[in-house]
C-alpha cells in the first residue's frame, strides 16, 4: 500500500500560540474543510455568526465551546475534537493563549505528539508563543509544526514568513526542538490548510493537513518495561479461590507471559504467568494496554508499585524536575505538598529552587521563588520512596503532579530531570 493511502493511526496534536493568532479558527477550518462537521453544527455557527453581524459563519465556533468563550471571542479552557481522514485519525486539543492560562496548554500539550505552534504573520514570535514553544520542548512534545497564520494581512510574503521561521529556529535551537517544520496559512480563507495555496507560489511543501496526515514520528527512545500497579485484584470466589492479579496499564515497552520482572520499590523478582483482560488471556501486551498481570510468586505488591523489567528506573528520595508553577501564590523552598507520580502518591516538601527559566531569552537565572506560570528547576524530597525515569527518557514514569494538601489543587505539573 502507497504512502498516500496508508494509514498511519492515532495522532495527537495540540495547538498553541498567543492570544487571537487564530487557533480556534484554524480547527474550524480543518474540522470544515476535511468534511468533518455536521450539517446542523454549521447551521448553528452560521446562525450565531449572523446574530453578531458577521459577513460569514466565525468557523472558530466550532471549537469554542463555552459560553465565557463564545462572548469574549477567546479560548478558556482546553477543547478536545476528534475527527479522521481516510490516512489519520486525529486528537486536537486547543490550548488557551492567555498567559493565566498556561496551565491550561500544559494539560493540553502533555499527552501530545505534535505541538501546532501558530505565529501572527504581522506580529512574529510573542512572549505567549515562545513560552507555548519552550514548554511544548519540555514536555518533549515529538515534533513542532509552526504554522504562521493570517498570511493574507501581509500579502502573502516570503520575506514576512522567512523571518518569522528565522526567528524560531533560534528559538528552537535554545530549547533543544530538533524536529519541526512550517506553513504559511490563512486559517480564515483556507490558505495552505486542508488544500494548497495558488497565493504562495514560493512554498513548495505540503498544506498542513496533508503534512499531519502523512508525518513521520522518530520512535520513542527505549525505556525497557513500565507497569505501574492501580489496583490489587484478588476475587476470593469458589471459582477463584486463589486468584491474584495486578491492574495496570503498560506504560512503556512490551510486558509478555515468561518474562522476568522486578516489582519496585521492594525490589522483589518474579516471572509473568499471565496477563488477563476482559476479553480474555494475552501472550503479550504493548505500551497503552490495560491489562491484569499475574506473578510466579505471592511477593508483596499493592498500589503505587511498579513492575518492571529491562533498563532499571531509579528509586529515590530526592530528585530534581523541571515544574510549570500553576497557583497564584508563589512556590518557595520549605513548602509542603502532595507529590503524584503514576499511582503513587506521596508527602513531598521543597527543598531549594535552582533556577528560573526566562522565556523571552531561554536562560536558567537565579531565583528564591516561582510565580504563576513561571517555569524553574526545583529539588524535591519525599516522605517515601519513588521509582522513576528521567522525562526524556519516558513521559509516564518522568513525569509528576504537585498538590496542595488542603484544597486539592493541582499547582504544579513537573518533569524529572533525574535523582540527586
Amino acid at each position: 500500500m502507497g504512502a498516500s493511502t496508508a494509514t498511519r493511526g492515532l495522532l495527537r496534536v495540540a495547538t498553541a500560540g498567543s492570544v487571537d493568532d487564530g487557533k480556534s479558527t484554524l480547527i474550524g477550518r480543518l474540522l470544515h474543510d476535511a468534511k468533518a462537521v455536521f450539517a446542523d453544527q454549521l447551521e448553528a455557527v452560521a446562525d450565531a455568526s449572523r446574530r453578531r453581524g458577521y459577513g460569514e459563519a466565525d468557523l472558530a465556533l466550532l471549537v469554542d465551546g463555552l459560553r465565557a468563550e463564545r462572548e469574549q471571542g477567546i479560548t478558556i479552557d482546553v477543547a478536545y475534537r476528534y475527527f479522521a481522514t481516510p490516512r489519520r485519525s486525529f486528537v486536537l486539543a486547543d490550548t488557551p493563549g492567555h498567559v493565566q492560562y498556561t496551565r491550561n496548554m500544559v494539560t493540553g500539550a502533555s499527552t501530545a505528539d505534535v505541538a501546532v505552534v501558530l505565529v501572527d504573520a504581522r506580529k512574529g514570535l510573542l512572549e505567549q508563543s515562545r513560552r507555548h514553544a519552550t514548554i511544548a520542548a519540555l514536555l518533549r512534545v515529538r515534533h513542532v509544526v509552526l504554522a504562521v497564520n493570517k498570511m493574507d494581512l501581509v500579502g502573502f510574503a516570503e520575506d514576512v514568513f522567512d523571518a518569522v521561521c528565522a526567528d524560531f529556529a533560534e528559538l528552537a535551537s535554545r530549547r533543544g526542538v530538533t524536529s519541526w517544520s512550517a506553513v504559511p496559512i490563512s486559517a480564515l480563507h483556507g490558505d495552505n490548510v486542508v488544500d494548497g495555496s495558488a497565493r504562495t507560489p514560493w512554498y513548495a511543501g505540503p498544506p498542513l493537513l496533508d503534512h499531519l496526515e502523512t508525518l513521520e514520528l522518530a520512535p520513542e527512545p527505549p525505556a525497557g518495561m513500565r507497569f505501574p500497579v492501580q489496583l490489587v485484584i484478588r476475587p476470593r470466589t469458589a471459582e477463584h479461590p486463589d486468584y491474584r492479579g495486578y491492574a495496570g496499564r503498560v506504560e512503556a515497552g512490551t510486558l509478555r507471559v515468561g518474562d522476568p520482572v522486578t516489582v519496585l520499590p521492594s525490589g522483589l523478582a518474579s516471572t509473568v504467568t499471565g496477563i488477563d483482560t476482559a476479553d480474555g488471556p494475552l501472550d503479550l501486551a504493548e505500551a497503552g494496554r490495560s491489562v491484569v498481570v499475574r506473578l510466579a510468586d505471592e511477593v508483596d505488591v499493592s498500589r503505587g508499585d511498579l513492575i518492571t523489567a529491562g533498563t532499571p528506573p531509579t528509586v529515590t528520595r530526592e530528585l530534581s524536575a523541571t515544574v510549570c508553577w500553576l497557583a497564584p501564590e508563589p512556590l518557595r523552598p520549605g513548602a509542603r505538598y502532595r507529590l503524584r507520580h503514576t499511582t503513587r502518591d506521596v508527602r513531598a516538601v521543597v527543598g531549594g529552587i535552582d533556577s528560573r527559566l526566562e522565556v523571552t531569552t531561554s536562560t536558567a537565572e537565579p531565583a528564591t521563588e516561582l510565580a504563576m506560570n513561571d517555569i524553574g528547576v526545583i529539588t524535591l524530597r519525599t516522605a517515601e520512596p519513588l521509582v522513576l525515569d528521567p522525562y526524556a527518557r519516558h513521559r509516564a514514569t518522568g513525569a509528576l503532579l504537585l498538590v496542595d494538601e488542603l484544597t486539592g489543587g493541582t499547582v504544579a505539573a513537573g518533569m524529572v530531570e533525574g535523582d540527586r
